[in-house]
């Protein structure tokens, strides 16, 4: 059977967003197909007030409705401490946690060669414009990018330039899931959880 012209447009759009295959991508369209024609308008105006209102902080480049966005403009967090973090997103779990109060930098992506993805397309001389000011001998940055392959090879790429500047430079640990069984761990996480013990 063959679904008409519409069905397929709608499915063919839904499946170019990230992490929506072909087979989520039909069903969001059914499911789309079968709301009252009130809910869909609400969320194509909801997309719309999305993409026309919000912009990326002047400073650190997170998602906001402002010139700068909440975080950059709260006095009460520590403005010597700057995390570097790949995407919004990461900066919202990092926050969810509650374990850190200090700034971010969001870079929009990770290097990667193969993609086309240089240094260049992503916020890295932003970055580098903003610790200008930045005391080296209180302040600290922390790499907070993805353990894949471009997360790793971004992370050691600024960890270089940054030493070489003179700022202190961390990279958040490895480990264990809180609740995980040992059993479960695959090897680079439990040799890194081993690596990086700390003292007790």
């Amino acid at each position: 059977m063959k679904y008409p012209s519409a069905l397929i447009q709608l499915i063919r759009e839904l499946g170019k967003l990230p992490g929506v295959g072909p087979k989520s991508a039909q069903r969001l369209a059914f499911h789309l197909f079968n709301l009252p024609e009130e809910e869909v308008r609400e969320l194509a105006q909801a997309i719309l007030n999305a993409k026309n209102s919000l912009k990326q902080c002047k400073l650190c480049y997170n998602i906001t409705d402002t010139e700068l966005c909440s975080i950059c403009t709260d006095h009460q967090r520590n403005h010597e401490l700057i995390c570097v973090v790949e995407q919004p997103a990461d900066l919202l779990a990092i926050e969810r946690s509650g374990e850190y109060d200090g700034l971010y930098h969001v870079l929009h992506g990770s290097l990667s060669p193969m993609n086309g993805i240089g240094p260049d397309q992503l916020t890295i001389a932003a970055l580098f414009e903003r610790l200008q000011g930045f005391d080296q001998n209180t302040g600290e940055v922390i790499l907070a990018t993805a353990t894949t392959v471009e997360g790793e090879a971004t992370a050691m790429y600024l960890a270089r330039l940054l030493t070489d500047i003179g700022i202190t430079t961390s990279r958040i640990a490895y480990g264990l899931p809180v609740g995980g069984d040992l059993e479960y761990a695959d090897e680079v996480t439990l040799g890194r959880a081993i690596t990086n013990r700390r003292k007790l």
